[in-house]
């Protein structure tokens, strides 16, 4: 609980703040939020990959608006009750039915007040940094009435006009191996990276689930960044860390996801039940916190690539599997159930692995049915031709732009 007074404060502060803040780097995501229709906006994301900026390159597209951060700690000790006093400043400071709030998960019950403005026919947009606890406090409360839009961290066509670049294998050798965290762009300083590893681990896993040992959460989350693209099973690593259940290990794999650090991928099959019993990959959020979090000193380029392209596919809003039987294709690509594209990435195809990647490529064209795939590379091109099925081979960074 607050006094409006301190409320007060800390909202004229924030006020004064955000004009002086630079809007930054145009982000593709703010044409996908319409505010024509009263959804409740929920934009989710890691911490630190811009969904602050983004909520605000969407309000400052409107003359008037509300907006409130609360990640600010004077804040610390507001309540659901206490946006109602929030409600009576803002309409001092001038009437507008649009409300942004940035990190509202800090406030526990918010979705009960976002669901009175929603009744009221306000427009609301929040940002939050874990999936599960958003997804949980929805409940009923805004169920039906809410979309939610992941926030990643910057595309490729972002980086280029971060840095007024021009798309090519140049510039995409720097975003394959800085990533896209605005701030590490900024500042090339691995510190900051490193900072946001320890900041999840402790904020978003430790403290939220009460945790005893950060460190063995610490040591988990780098050998999954040393094992980025390999297929893993929760038996193994509960042997490996001596945690003694699957069951726990199977859980600090769902805290890392609901924090965007790391994601699983599904072996691909028809049948759900089965595809449940399968291995699952593990892939994160970002190139370059992958990278510094790495105990690899001779990094593999082909599964950072790999990696890479699956974000880009989940940023596209694809349901994304890897298909194994015979022999392996690192994705399948689909989209409201139905299947769209089989694709191999390779960092450099050669005589090496050329027959291994085409027989993968084309096993899974056959089971599924479709008639051309696409290998990515890191810079060649090319159209190859096996069991009357085409083979794109793409470019990364021309698929990308």
């Amino acid at each position: 609980m607050m006094l409006e007074s301190q409320i007060e404060e800390v909202l004229e502060y924030q006020t004064k703040s955000i004009i002086e803040i630079q809007e930054g780097t145009p982000r593709d995501i703010t044409d996908k939020v319409d505010l024509t229709d009263n959804h409740v906006k929920i934009l989710t994301g890691i911490r630190r990959c811009g969904k602050s900026t983004v909520l605000l390159q969407i309000a400052r597209k409107h003359p008037h608006f509300n907006y409130l951060s609360f990640e600010d700690p004077r804040l610390s000790a507001f309540g659901v009750n206490d946006f109602f006093k929030l409600e009576k400043i803002f309409g001092r400071i001038g009437n507008s039915e649009l409300f942004f709030f940035d990190e509202i998960q800090n406030v526990d019950g918010w979705e009960r007040y976002v669901r009175v403005l929603h009744d009221k026919k306000q427009k609301v947009i929040v940002t939050g940094s874990n999936a599960k606890i958003l997804s949980k406090e929805l409940g009923t409360s805004l169920t039906g009435r809410q979309i939610s839009l992941e926030v990643f961290p910057f595309s490729y066509v972002e980086y280029l006009a971060h840095f007024n670049l021009n798309a090519g294998v140049e510039s995409f050798s720097g975003y394959f191996q800085l990533g896209g965290m605005p701030e590490f762009l900024n500042t090339k300083n691995r510190d900051v990276l490193l900072n946001l590893y320890n900041d999840l681990i402790y904020r978003d896993i430790v403290v939220r689930h009460g945790l005893r040992n950060p460190k063995i959460v610490k040591e988990l989350g780098v050998f999954l960044a040393t094992n980025i693209g390999k297929e893993f099973s929760f038996n193994n690593l509960a042997k490996t860390f001596e945690l003694g259940s699957s069951n726990t290990v199977a859980s600090y794999i769902s805290y890392f996801e609901d924090a965007y650090l790391f994601l699983t991928v599904p072996r691909f099959s028809f049948s759900l039940k089965q595809q449940a019993k399968n291995p699952k990959k593990i892939y994160g959020i970002d190139t370059g916190l992958i990278t510094n979090l790495s105990m690899s000193f001779s990094k593999d380029q082909g599964r950072l690539l790999e990696n890479l392209v699956f974000i880009h596919l989940l940023r596209l809003g694809k349901d994304v599997y890897y298909y194994r039987q015979k022999g392996e294709c690192n994705f399948i690509v689909s989209k409201n159930n139905k299947v769209e594209m089989a694709v191999q990435v390779c960092y450099d195809l050669n005589v090496d692995n050329l027959r291994r990647e085409v027989n993968g490529l084309a096993e899974a064209l056959n089971e599924l049915g479709l008639t051309e795939g696409f290998i990515f590379t890191f810079n060649q091109k090319d159209e190859l031709e096996k069991d009357g099925k085409i083979i794109n081979v793409i470019p990364v960074w021309e698929w990308m732009k």
